[in-house]
């Protein structure tokens, strides 16, 4: 439920954390545009919370500032105030001026603490971990700001949530290419993500036709498979493969040698990177401050075990997860930036926080900002074929509805 705030705003953080994603730009210019019509003043974070968690309180407020032509500032410069001017014209750009990282102040790693905070490892190994929540605290007071926008996925959302149980103002605005933000239907850099995916998956066809190559392209989607279900169905790939769903490998086998009976022995299967096969896909390194284990590139993992089963049938591997995060986003998600940043202000405006922005049911809504606690949002099993390993689009068919004036 939303919590009301209980003195003026005016002045705001905002952060970006997690993966970028086109669109992130065009939320931090429409906030700073809205703030102005209020007199709030706006403060990047750098960083994400990185920025918020380990600025050091011993320096000036001035001396904290980024400045690009001030190399001093570059490590540690976590500040950048930002206005309408130096924000004139970031929507345009990809990525995120405030830059970003995962880091997760609750989960802090002591070998990874600065000088100024080295007293939280006393006593602790170099990869124990401490919560730093009380820092964060303390820097948004020093730095006088009045609450915090969050731009973020679920694990960077999940500690906004967490600052709201202290009493924080904290707004919420969802944005990941993996769509999967429980809550909300649509989040920043999806639709730029599906954009990408289609444009370099056609390119390809080119050279997987000319060589009867059969492509496994890997995207993004740890939990969910909205990316990849959405780009097989606007690039009509042969083959699809989602976390959701287990599949089974000799039966993917036999459906790929039926896909590569064309003229040119070639076909395509587009991957989750957490596409469940039905077997493990070996994990790599020690988890992130989110609990986190990078898999093995499925992809690869995949072309390995279809080999062993296809014989003399050529499988290209292609990662194409961070391409999908490059250059300037596309039209819908300048407009769901801008939208979901404008009800963020609304709400702000009404003396209510701890909420996110959201779009569900063909509405834009406020909702509570996601904790851990909640489950990413997954696809549903019915918009899968699960014997065909195909998206589930043939048969769609709606109610009537009578034309009505508006």
């Amino acid at each position: 439920m939303p919590a009301k705030v209980t003195r003026p705003i005016r002045s705001l953080g905002v952060l970006t954390g997690g993966g970028d994603v086109p669109g992130l730009n065009a939320a931090i210019k429409a906030m700073v545009y809205r703030a102005a019509t209020m007199d709030i003043r706006v403060m990047g974070l750098r960083l994400g919370w990185e920025g918020i968690t380990l600025l050091d309180r011993s320096r000036s407020r001035d001396e904290l500032v980024f400045r690009l032509d001030e190399p001093a500032s570059w490590k540690g410069g976590y500040l950048l105030p930002l206005t309408r001017l130096n924000t004139r014209d970031i929507d345009r750009q990809g990525g995120t001026i405030l830059q970003s990282t995962r880091t997760n102040p609750a989960r802090m790693k002591v070998a990874d603490l600065p000088p100024h905070l080295k007293h939280y490892g006393e006593g602790k190994q170099p990869d124990d971990r401490v919560d730093l929540t009380d820092e964060v605290i303390k820097n948004l007071e020093f730095l006088e700001l009045d609450g915090l926008v969050v731009i973020g996925g679920d694990d960077t959302l999940s500690f906004g949530a967490r600052l709201v149980e202290r009493g924080v103002p904290v707004w919420g605005i969802p944005k990941t290419m993996d769509n999967d933000v429980p809550g909300t239907e649509y989040c920043i850099g999806f639709q730029t993500a599906i954009s990408r995916a289609a444009e370099f998956i056609n390119r390809i066809r080119s050279t997987a036709g000319s060589h009867g190559q059969t492509v496994l392209f890997r995207m993004f989607g740890r939990d969910a498979g909205f990316t990849a279900l959405e780009t097989a169905v606007v690039t009509w790939a042969d083959r699809l493969i989602i976390p959701e769903v287990p599949a089974n490998i000799d039966h993917l086998a036999e459906l790929i040698a039926h896909d590569r009976e064309n003229p040119q022995h070639y076909s395509t299967v587009v991957l989750s990177e957490g596409a469940n096969l039905g077997v493990p896909v070996p994990e790599i390194g020690e988890a992130d401050a989110y609990g986190h284990r990078k898999k093995a590139n499925v992809a690869e993992f995949l072309a390995e075990e279809l080999t062993k089963r296809l014989k003399g049938v050529r499988f290209l591997p292609i990662d194409l997860t961070y391409f999908l995060r490059s250059g300037e986003p596309e039209v819908y998600d300048k407009h769901m930036a801008i939208f979901f940043t404008n009800l963020i202000m609304s709400t702000l405006e009404k003396g209510e926080h701890g909420v996110m922005a959201a779009f569900r049911e063909g509405q834009y809504i406020a909702t509570d900002i996601p904790g851990k606690t909640l489950p990413a949002r997954r696809v549903k099993p019915e918009q899968y074929h699960q014997t065909r390993y195909r998206p589930n689009f043939e048969h769609i068919s709606g109610p009537y509805q009578p034309q009505r004036e508006v």
